[in-house]
């Protein structure tokens, strides 16, 4: 689009400018990211709130948004990177924003092992204690280790390490999506989600038990089926990497097929509220299951995402700056909340959940925390998002105009280029 165009003077060519398609950050994405923090922070916290906040639109959760969003512009940042810089750059880069994400989650593990642990091994707060009880079945040693290696996840610790796992795989995926193509990648994640559906989960784990050195139970090695929840990853990759070749036509896509998803999205509405009032799927539960990614979960994300793609004016306001900071620096406003929920486990006993003014106070705390955390962090994501600075030869993406010109005739030249078509811009600048 003409408003995403900036023109940038090259210091090398006298008078000479370049064009520069700049596909800037979409606040209201960034606000949505935010509001999946405080989704998955209302659900996880034990407090009441958390009855109501569980799936309230269908058979959708915060989780399957977090992943998806992740994923999206992870694929648009990095294969940005990649066609500028090179892809040994790109790599690079990847690989230490995993090892930053590892710290991360060895901090939380280094607070769960030093402080949860001593609190939960006292006996008189069990929802802390079942949450680490393979720590106090298997052992310090066995457990830590396992932790660091990604083997043994506990409830509410999982979703990092699956993250983590993820982005490992993330920069040889595009390596090898620039020699052979998306097609045969995405038809291989698709594969393996659909054996994920059929128990290849626990086969995979009776299978590698006979060989690694280990005994730890399938439930301890996170509640997400990564066979599965690899799909909804690869997918946001592929459609990160065709927002950033801006071959993404998302929104005439979406306008095709409103009607039929969003009488799909109203039907698994009332079917979760059938559900929530007592009513059993019986053998077609696994259909809908959040942890193997059912294909009826699939469906109801891909409703559910076509109307808010479709009815997007309606995110716009959910702009403010608090959801877009949060949303900015979603991996570490992420980190922050899992301290309060262990907090919230702490201080409810042997309750089942907090009541009174503590679940309000432990509310209030958690998101003063994450938003002190989004300002401290906000921009180390958005970094990522700025165009290169003009360097001395032409990058990708650009379209020098040579030999040196008059500044008059610059002024010209930009002017023409800006009144370009879309189309003739994707041909001729991002090249």
């Amino acid at each position: 689009m003409l408003r995403d165009l900036t023109i940038v003077r090259n210091p090398w060519l006298r008078d000479g400018v370049y064009l520069n398609v700049a596909m800037g950050r979409r606040p209201e994405l960034d606000a949505v990211r935010g509001l999946m923090l405080v989704w998955i922070a209302l659900t996880h916290l034990p407090t009441s709130a958390s009855a109501y906040v569980n799936q309230p639109f269908g058979f959708v959760s915060a989780a399957e948004g977090f992943i998806f969003l992740s994923a999206l512009f992870t694929g648009r940042i990095y294969f940005r990177l990649a066609e500028h810089d090179g892809y040994r750059a790109m790599t690079r880069k990847m690989w230490g924003r995993t090892l930053r994400l590892y710290g991360y989650h060895a901090l939380l593990l280094a607070f769960v092992f030093l402080v949860a642990v001593p609190i939960a091994s006292r006996g008189d707060r069990p929802g802390l204690h079942n949450l680490l009880d393979f720590y106090f079945m298997a052992g310090a040693k066995q457990a830590v280790t396992e932790a660091a290696l990604l083997i043994y996840r506990p409830p509410l610790l999982d979703i990092l390490p699956m993250y983590i796992i993820f982005l490992m795989m993330t920069s040889i995926l595009m390596l090898l999506a620039r020699r052979v193509g998306w097609k045969p990648i995405l038809w291989t994640s698709f594969a393996f989600w659909v054996l994920a559906q059929f128990g290849f989960r626990a086969a995979e784990h009776t299978f590698m038990m006979r060989y690694i050195p280990t005994r730890i139970p399938i439930h301890e090695m996170g509640s997400f089926d990564l066979w599965a929840w690899q799909f909804l990853w690869i997918a946001g990759i592929w459609l990160g990497v065709r927002w950033a070749q801006n071959n993404l036509p998302i929104e005439t896509l979406a306008k095709r097929v409103v009607i039929p998803t969003a009488g799909i999205a109203c039907a698994f509405f009332i079917l979760r509220r059938v559900v929530a009032h007592g009513f059993e799927l019986g053998t077609t539960e696994w259909l809908f299951d959040k942890w193997h990614l059912g294909p009826l979960r699939v469906l109801d994300f891909v409703a559910v995402a076509t109307l808010l793609i479709v009815g997007q004016s309606v995110l716009k306001p959910l702009a403010i700056r608090p959801l877009m900071l949060m949303g900015q620096s979603s991996l570490q406003v992420f980190c922050v909340h899992l301290l309060f929920c262990f907090a919230g486990l702490t201080l409810m006993g042997n309750a089942s959940m907090l009541n009174g003014w503590r679940q309000f106070a432990l509310i209030a705390a958690t998101f003063t925390a994450m938003l002190v955390t989004a300002k401290l962090f906000s921009k180390s994501e958005a970094k990522h998002e700025r165009q290169p600075e003009a360097t001395t030869s032409p990058g990708v993406g650009t379209q020098i105009i040579w030999p040196p010109q008059s500044q008059a005739a610059s002024r010209a030249t930009a002017s023409i280029a800006l009144l370009k078509s879309d189309s003739e811009l994707n041909n001729n600048v991002l090249r």
